[in-house]
């Protein structure tokens, strides 16, 4: 029965190893794409910001 459970056992904590990397690589991809978006998001609210300040500044001039 040991001869059996010591490669069982290897593959068990092999397969975990392995999930735990994917897991580890996924939260990795998921941290870039989030800051990603989080760029993305600052660079739409300066353009807004933008297009906000000359939308004003046409008000002001009278157009």
């Amino acid at each position: 029965m040991r001869s059996l459970t010591a490669p069982l056992l290897a593959t068990t904590l092999l397969l975990s190893a392995c999930g735990l990397g994917e897991t580890a690589a996924t939260a990795s991809l998921q941290a870039e794409q989030a800051a990603q978006l989080q760029q993305q998001a600052e660079q739409l609210k300066q353009q807004i910001e933008a297009a906000n300040v000359q939308s004003q500044k046409r008000l002001d001039d009278g157009y």
